[in-house]
């Protein structure tokens, strides 16, 4: 018996003849959080609308907590975030808040608590015609997380607000996964998802590229880490020489190893004692890895 949050299995999707999503296979459990990336068209945004059930799939399986899109026990049990959020501006951000709850059969009380997770408890009796894109944000982030929905879809959540902002949201989404909840989300801010999810979906041209954690895309990658040495004052060329570099810049020395080779590296520039004054070394970032898996599939297209 599958016990998946969600479930996508060689889905497919077209219009007229072009191909948005294809074959596209992969699966999440609880607590995970997922970040789906990909370039604009790259077909995001129709997988999303299919597993919420607004779109219909051309071919394939979609399980959403064990039942079809659409149907009554998915949309029961998920809750989306789109990246374009509008609310009636007339309304409250309080208003709001209780609208959808009523909407979703929760009791409004038990759903403003939230106005304040999401920093807006000082806001709650204003208009949302008042409120910056960042404002509207969190409080479509807040109606997203009425009732405890058990599948979170969030499509670039951070849009609009400011770094403060964006690392509350990600602490909520942590929290809401360490309760169990599995959070898919969409963003083109790479450099802050690195360590704030437990996986990564690539998407390019509407098939999966990737999926798997960044060190194992790392790994599979095989991009070079990157070692920088800080050399004592006038060592920089001996350090240079010593190990076989020709990258020097002031006082260190620049050199590319894969992750084999780390160990023995580190080891090298250690022998070289009071030579050294540290090294920091650099992996490849999240949008090397991606870029490497998107430029790669373009090729082989």
């Amino acid at each position: 018996m599958n016990t998946s949050s969600l479930l996508v299995e060689n889905t497919s999707k077209n219009f007229a003849g072009f191909k948005a999503v294809d074959d596209v296979t992969f699966d999440l459990n609880a607590g995970e959080r997922v970040a789906l990336l990909g370039h604009n068209g790259a077909g995001k945004t129709t997988l999303f609308k299919m597993i919420l059930g607004f779109l219909r799939r051309d071919g394939g399986r979609i399980s959403v907590l064990g039942a079809e899109p659409g149907s009554h026990a998915a949309r029961s049990g998920a809750s989306y975030l789109p990246e374009a959020v509008a609310f009636p501006g007339a309304l409250t951000g309080k208003e709001v808040l209780t609208f959808y709850a009523r909407l979703k059969g929760e009791k409004p009380a038990l759903a403003l608590p939230l106005l304040e997770r999401v920093g807006l408890a000082d806001a709650a009796g204003r208009k949302v015609s008042t409120y910056s894109k960042g404002m509207r944000q969190r409080l479509g982030l807040a109606q997203a997380l009425i009732g405890q929905p058990k599948l979170v879809l969030l499509d670039e959540p951070t849009t609009g607000l400011d770094p403060i902002s964006r690392q509350n949201v990600y602490e909520l989404i942590g929290e809401i996964a360490a309760k169990g909840a599995t959070v898919l989300l969409s963003s083109h801010a790479l450099t802050e998802l690195e360590a704030k999810t437990d996986r990564i979906l690539i998407l390019s041209k509407g098939c999966l590229v990737a999926d798997d954690q960044l060190n194992q895309l790392r790994e599979q990658a095989g991009l070079p880490i990157r070692l920088k040495i800080w050399t004592k004052p006038d060592a920089v060329q001996e350090v240079a020489n010593q190990l076989g570099s020709t990258r020097m810049n002031g006082r260190s020395v620049e050199l590319d190893c894969t992750l084999d080779e780390k160990i023995q590296a580190l080891s090298a520039i250690s022998s070289l004692g009071n030579l050294v004054e540290d090294v920091d070394v650099h992996a490849p970032s999240l949008d090397d890895v991606y870029r490497h898996f998107s430029n790669t599939a373009q090729k082989e297209a």
